[in-house]
């Protein structure tokens, strides 16, 4: 091997390792807009797919393949937007997203980056805010293009000039999109203080099938919500009020099988529980809390959804 010739080899292994590496992080932009890892994982999938695709030539001319993979993911996770909301209307029962295991730092945003325009620190959406089962849920009430500048902005750090590039958008309409999302996610998301000591009270006090003391861990006004899928058996309405709630779970408890184990389980970044039969999940109850009350549970019972709970 020649002397020039090595150098190039190394930096062809460089930019291979550039590319990978890249992976999670787009993971977790596509799992943020589509509230679910399997699809995530196929958008990913598909990008990759198409910078396989161009010649070395054509990827050797991209100057930040980074970039392009972003634009890429983010273009596909669109179009998987637009054909989702159709699939979301014929789902039977509730859809909730794709709850996750354990803690949320391989879902890392932007590195070494931080949004250009000005928005108030306080205003901006946190990494583990922005994998929380409230934000997600909240992101289902936005239009794809809200959703997207939201995200890209607030969570991964691109200034609206980059992500009207990516959308075809101007930037001020990315602003303005941006800002429209912003208020409503804001009056969906409360500190996850004091939230794991009130999640093992409830599982407590479901466990004992004691109404009273649901009652009052619960908000007045709080919502349970489930997603079966049609798939198994589960509400297919949210059930709202809390004595609503404690008298449907103590119920549930009662009529439950033999074998069922539940435990205390980080989803989505915060105090959830897992319901296990014989050492398979077979529900994630996500949890919300204000003021020292839980507000809302969403209990996630479709086994299609379950997958990252059961693997290996």
């Amino acid at each position: 091997m020649t002397d020039h010739a090595k150098p190039r080899h190394d930096q062809s292994d460089a930019a291979l390792d550039g590319i990978i590496s890249e992976r999670r992080r787009l993971i977790g932009l596509a799992y943020r807009l589509l509230g679910s890892l399997a699809e995530a994982e196929d958008a990913v999938q598909e990008t990759y797919t198409r910078w396989y695709a161009m010649s070395r030539q054509r990827q050797d001319a991209i100057e930040s393949p980074g970039a392009w993979l972003t634009t890429v993911a983010t273009r596909v996770c669109l179009d998987l937007l637009g054909s989702a909301r159709v699939r979301r209307e014929r789902y039977t029962g509730e859809w909730i997203p794709e709850p996750l295991p354990g803690q949320t730092g391989w879902i890392s945003g932007r590195p070494g980056t931080a949004a250009t325009d000005p928005v108030d620190p306080a205003d901006r959406v946190t990494l583990d805010e922005s994998v929380s089962m409230a934000f997600l849920v909240a992101l289902e009430s936005m239009t794809p293009a809200q959703r997207v500048a939201l995200i890209l902005h607030d969570v991964f750090g691109y200034p609206f000039a980059e992500i009207a590039g990516i959308t075809g958008r101007t930037p001020a309409a990315c602003r303005e999109q941006a800002s429209s999302a912003r208020r409503r996610v804001r009056a969906s998301l409360h500190p996850a203080a004091h939230q794991a000591g009130l999640v093992r009270d409830f599982k407590q006090a479901w466990h004992a099938q004691d109404i009273n003391a649901l009652v009052k861990l619960l908000a007045p006004g709080a919502t349970f919500t489930a997603d079966g899928g049609g798939v198994v058996a589960a509400a297919l309405h949210p059930i709202e009020g809390g004595e609503e709630i404690a008298r449907y779970l103590t119920d549930l408890a009662g009529r439950a099988s033999g074998g069922l184990t539940v435990l205390e389980h980080t989803v989505n970044g915060r105090a959830g529980l897992v319901v296990e039969h014989e050492g398979v999940a077979v529900a994630v109850y996500a949890f919300d809390v204000a003021d020292d009350r839980i507000t809302h549970i969403w209990a996630v019972r479709n086994p299609d959804k379950l997958r990252p709970w059961t693997a290996g």
